[in-house]
């Protein structure tokens, strides 16, 4: 059976696209595709429909959210921190797989930032 290598893209409505698209390249580094895509690292990608009641997202509107792996959470939450970006952490949000924080983008949408166990 063929099988899909990995995720080649995460497309969404913006109210403004390139406003959206330089605030993810400047705090979390992730480019557009011009001049080139961002590359991820290779690593475990967590593909999980949720109920949809469910209330992990936030809003009750909230379709959908990003997750991306960090290397080291704590540098990463001083950094944005330090850009003025409000980092929420929950203790219950950690667990055996790893370590978790959210945020959201400057339209509202939350990204989950996670940090994996070794």
């Amino acid at each position: 059976m063929q099988k899909v290598n990995g995720i080649g893209g995460v497309f969404f409505r913006a109210r403004d696209p390139d406003a959206l698209r330089d605030w993810y390249a400047t705090h979390l580094g992730v480019n557009h595709y011009d001049p080139v895509a961002w590359k991820q690292r290779e690593g475990y990608t967590v593909f999980a429909p949720f109920a949809q009641d469910t209330e992990y997202f936030g809003k009750a509107e909230q379709q959908w959210m990003i997750n991306f792996r960090v290397d080291d959470l704590a540098a990463m939450t001083a950094q944005l921190e330090a850009a003025g970006i409000k980092v929420e952490t929950h203790p219950d949000w950690d667990s055996e797989v790893g370590k978790f924080a959210r945020i959201h983008d400057p339209e509202g949408n939350p990204i989950e930032l996670w940090q994996p166990n070794q």
